[in-house]
């Protein structure tokens, strides 16, 4: 397997083949396989015999308890609206960042790399962590939640829109700046046809995924319905548990259908 195979030509010369490098990436995974479960303490024993408890807690949430539905509406609606809000600043404010973080259109490059590295930096800050900041800074409620997301999407839509900007043609850009167009007039006219159906379209997929990341949010004292999947968890009420579960999916299916045809139309 590890032998490196060759074939004779009829003028006799003999071509080697490359050596397969498949059975030491096999071997290396497997290395790193091994010692992931020591670090992690995985016990499939332990894994085997709690999983039972998994469909316990789905049979506690089954049926529902619909008389906890009534409670649900207004914060399911926070959960929208500060995902909603959240997602359209932080794409709108995405945009300008983008613009400066392009190395084919900024000519500084001292601010293309400061604005790269923002980016950067916002997307290693999780949500969760810039949502709990942000109690502190606003207090408990939607305030917080909408802070994080509006980080999230400028981190998201930012990277994906400056590596949008980078790969547009250049050509009617070049030529409006040869006309005597200012570089701000030539990236308006010339390269923002380009990418506005992919800026709207990863705008839109942005904010449906920032619904479901907004649920867990409550966790932290962000607002919203992830308030109460907390406490319903913490008393151990898996019924209201299943209730909000139920609504939330419903409410994501909506949203993502609705999403999925607006990106299918702007694309």
């Amino acid at each position: 397997m590890l032998k490196a195979k060759s074939i004779t030509l009829p003028n006799g010369k003999i071509v080697p083949f490359k050596r397969s490098k498949a059975p030491w990436i096999i071997l290396a995974l497997l290395i790193c396989f091994y010692y992931s479960v020591q670090i992690t303490g995985f016990d499939l024993q332990i894994l085997t015999k709690r999983i039972g408890q998994f469909w316990v807690i789905i049979g506690d949430m089954i049926p529902p308890n619909w008389n906890y539905l009534n409670k649900l509406w207004q914060p399911l609606f926070d959960t929208i609206k500060m995902s909603l809000l959240g997602s359209l600043l932080g794409s709108v404010f995405a945009l300008p960042l983008a613009y400066f973080a392009s190395s084919n259109i900024g000519k500084n490059q001292f601010v293309v790399t400061a604005t790269k590295f923002i980016l950067s930096l916002l997307r290693t800050l999780p949500t969760l962590v810039a949502a709990l900041i942000a109690t502190f800074i606003f207090g408990i409620g939607t305030m917080a939640g909408t802070v994080a997301i509006f980080l999230f999407t400028i981190a998201y839509v930012g990277k994906l829109l400056y590596e949008q900007i980078e790969n547009a043609d250049l050509k009617a850009f070049e030529a409006m700046q040869s006309m005597g167009h200012s570089t701000f007039s030539a990236f308006r006219y010339a390269i923002m046809p380009q990418i506005m159906p992919n800026y709207l379209s990863n705008s839109i997929f942005c904010f449906e995924g920032n619904v479901r990341y907004a649920a867990i949010l409550g966790y932290v004292g962000a607002g919203g319905i992830g308030l109460l999947l907390n406490e319903s968890l913490g008393w151990r009420n898996y019924a209201n548990v299943g209730m909000i579960l139920l609504l939330l999916a419903v409410a994501v299916f909506i949203i993502e259908n609705a999403s999925e045809y607006l990106r299918k139309k702007l694309l």
